[in-house]
C-alpha cells in the first residue's frame, strides 16, 4: 500500500507544470522568501522557471517495498568492510594533525570523526551528483511526506548561497540535498560548519580540514560528552522489556533501573542514563545494546540506530587497525 501511494506521488511529479515557477505553492514560497529575507522575487522566479522536478530524486527517496526487511547485519556489512577500513586508516594517518586539533576542541575522538566521514562519502569518493537546488525543490514541492523539512532546507540553501556569494545552482550533492565530505544539509552548514583551516571561508567539498572540524563541531554542539560512554552490548536473542524499547532512543534510564524492569544488564555497564537499542536482523537473534548520550548525539547526525552503531563499530575497527599496523616510516625518520 505504501509503495502504491508513493507511485502516485511520483506520477504527480510529471510534466503537469512547465516549470516550478508556474505553481502557486512555489509562487507563495517566493513571496515568503522576499518578505522574510528580502530575497529578490524576480530572480527567484527566473531560477524556478529553469527548474523542473527530478524523478530520479523521488525514486531514490522512495521507502523500501517491505520496511520490515531491515537488517542490521546487512547494513553493517555495507560500511564495515576492508576497503573502507583501509581508506579510513590512510585518512587518519594523513590528517592526524587536523583530527587531533578537532578532538582537542570538541572532545570527540578522532576515530569517530573519521568514521562519520568514511561512512558518509567514503572519504570523498561519493559526494553526490545532483544539483542541490533542483533536488531540494523536487523534495520540497513533490514529496508530500517530508515537504516541510525540505522547504526549510531549500530556504537554507538560498540563504547559504547569499552568504557565500554563489548562485544557488552552484552546489552539488546527494539526492536529499546533503553537501560535501560530511554530507551536511544546508541548514547544518549555516549552523555548524567551521572554517577549520582558517583560509577565510568554509569549504566542505575541497577542504578536508573544514570537514573534520565541522563534524566535530556538530557533535559538540549537539551535546557530546568528552570521555563519555557510547554503547554497551547487553545481549542477543530473547525479548526485552517493551516499555524500555517504547521509550525511544533518547537516554532515559540507568542500567540499575533497567535491571529492576527485568533486563539482564551486566554489572560492568556504565551507570549512566541510556536507551535500550534493538538491532534486528531477519532470521537471526536481535542484538540489544545500551545507547548512552554520545550514541544519541550520533543519531542527531543521522536519525538511525543502525547508523549510530555503524559509526561506533567502524570507529573501533579504525582504532584497532591503527594500533595493529604502525604507520610506515617516512624518508628521514
Amino acid at each position: 500500500m505504501k509503495r502504491l501511494a508513493f507511485a502516485l506521488v511520483l506520477a504527480a511529479a510529471g510534466p503537469a507544470w512547465a516549470s516550478y515557477a508556474d505553481r502557486p505553492e512555489v509562487q507563495a514560497f517566493i513571496e515568503e522568501m522576499q518578505r522574510r529575507h528580502q530575497l529578490d522575487a524576480s530572480a527567484l522566479t527566473e531560477l524556478f522557471s529553469r527548474t523542473s522536478a527530478l524523478p530520479s530524486v523521488l525514486r531514490a527517496i522512495a521507502p523500501p517495498a517491505d520496511p520490515r526487511q531491515r537488517s542490521w547485519a546487512a547494513y553493517r556489512t555495507r560500511f564495515i568492510e576492508p576497503k573502507r577500513l583501509a581508506a579510513g586508516v590512510r585518512f587518519m594517518r594523513e590528517h592526524r594533525a587536523a583530527l587531533a586539533k578537532a578532538e582537542a576542541m570538541s572532545g570527540v575522538p578522532a576515530e569517530i570523526i573519521a568514521a562519520i566521514i568514511g561512512i558518509e562519502t567514503f572519504y570523498g569518493k561519493h559526494l553526490g551528483r545532483y544539483e542541490t537546488f533542483a533536488a531540494l525543490a523536487t523534495l520540497a514541492f513533490d514529496y508530500p511526506p517530508r515537504a516541510e523539512l525540505f522547504r526549510r532546507e531549500l530556504e537554507a540553501l538560498l540563504l547559504l548561497a547569499r552568504d557565500e556569494g554563489k548562485p544557488p545552482t552552484a552546489y552539488r550533492g546527494s539526492y536529499a540535498g546533503a553537501i560535501g565530505l560530511p554530507q551536511f544539509l544546508p541548514s547544518s552548514i549555516r549552523a555548524y560548519a567551521t572554517d577549520f583551516d582558517r583560509d577565510g571561508r568554509v569549504d566542505l567539498v575541497a577542504s578536508i580540514e573544514d570537514a573534520i572540524g565541522s563534524v566535530a563541531n556538530f557533535l559538540k554542539e549537539h551535546g557530546w560528552q568528552a570521555g563519555g560512554p557510547l554503547a554497551f552490548k547487553v545481549g542477543a536473542g530473547g525479548t526485552a522489556p517493551a516499555e524500555l524499547l517504547a521509550a525511544g532512543i533518547m537516554p532515559h534510564a540507568r542500567p540499575s533501573e533497567m535491571r529492576a524492569l527485568g533486563l539482564a544488564v551486566p554489572p560492568e555497564a556504565p551507570e549512566a542514563p541510556a536507551a535500550l537499542i534493538d538491532l534486528a536482523t531477519p532470521e537471526a537473534d536481535t542484538e540489544y545494546w545500551l545507547g548512552y548520550q554520545n550514541f544519541y548525539v550520533i543519531t542527531r547526525y543521522n536519525r538511525s540506530s543502525f547508523y549510530a552503531m555503524a559509526v561506533c563499530q567502524f570507529a573501533e575497527a579504525l582504532q584497532a587497525a591503527l594500533k595493529a599496523a604502525p604507520a610506515p616510516r617516512r624518508p628521514g625518520d
